[in-house]
């Protein structure tokens, strides 16, 4: 796991093309195996290059250009079903002590 969370911060460093893969089963089928934690692509074929080429392009773009950007949204805000009803029952609770104050 400490390799792993260490890896975007080393390639951020290095200045090497990564991206976040939704699910490890996703992952995994890029090296024809079930699941896999992280992959490193060191030799491309020449039928290849360009397919390989086009997707680095998009991952620069998309991910790690914008990393800054990406990294302040997280989460996006949005809560579960759970914290915000536990949220909306505290704000109740607030508005009927001020309610009863006046």
């Amino acid at each position: 796991i400490e390799v792993v969370l260490l890896l975007p911060a080393l390639c951020r460093k290095m200045g090497v093309p990564y991206c976040i893969v939704k699910n490890k089963s996703r992952l995994g089928t890029v090296v024809r195996r079930k699941k896999t934690a992280c992959v490193a692509i060191t030799d491309v074929e020449a039928n290849d290059r360009s397919n390989l080429n086009k997707l680095l392009e998009s991952i620069k773009t998309n991910y790690n250009d914008r990393f800054d950007e990406i990294r302040k949204n997280w989460g996006g805000g949005l809560l579960g079903a759970k914290s915000a009803s536990r949220i909306a029952k505290l704000e109740r609770a607030k508005a009927r002590e001020l309610a009863q104050k006046r």
